[in-house]
């Protein structure tokens, strides 16, 4: 089944259709230096308007871009908290442009 308004890919091959906040919890969770550096978020329509991403830096904190072309949004920000983060991405992802969200 194929995402209704977004989906996340991390960098490790983890795939999850319309993710929750739990979901987006666990996905930033499981970045590590190794093999999994980041995550991101897309709208699942044809139209890539917005994107999000979350990258594990170096010392150990967090970098998370928001971009969103048709509002003009361009967010990057430092982040410690990942629950902050997921919360905070999943506030985002709702104020999003989503064609396939009933109205």
């Amino acid at each position: 089944m194929a995402a209704d308004y977004y989906y996340a890919d991390a960098e490790n091959g983890d795939h999850v259709d319309d993710p929750s906040e739990d979901a987006l919890f666990m996905l930033i969770d499981d970045l590590n230096h190794n093999d999994n550096t980041f995550v991101t978020i897309n709208p699942a329509d044809d139209d890539p308007a917005w994107y999000a991403s979350v990258s594990l830096l170096d010392d150990d904190t967090y970098e998370v871009e928001r971009r969103d072309a048709h509002q003009r949004i361009h967010d990057l920000t430092i982040e410690t908290d990942k629950a902050h983060i997921a919360r905070d991405l999943t506030i985002w992802l709702a104020g999003r442009h989503n064609p396939n969200r009933p109205g």
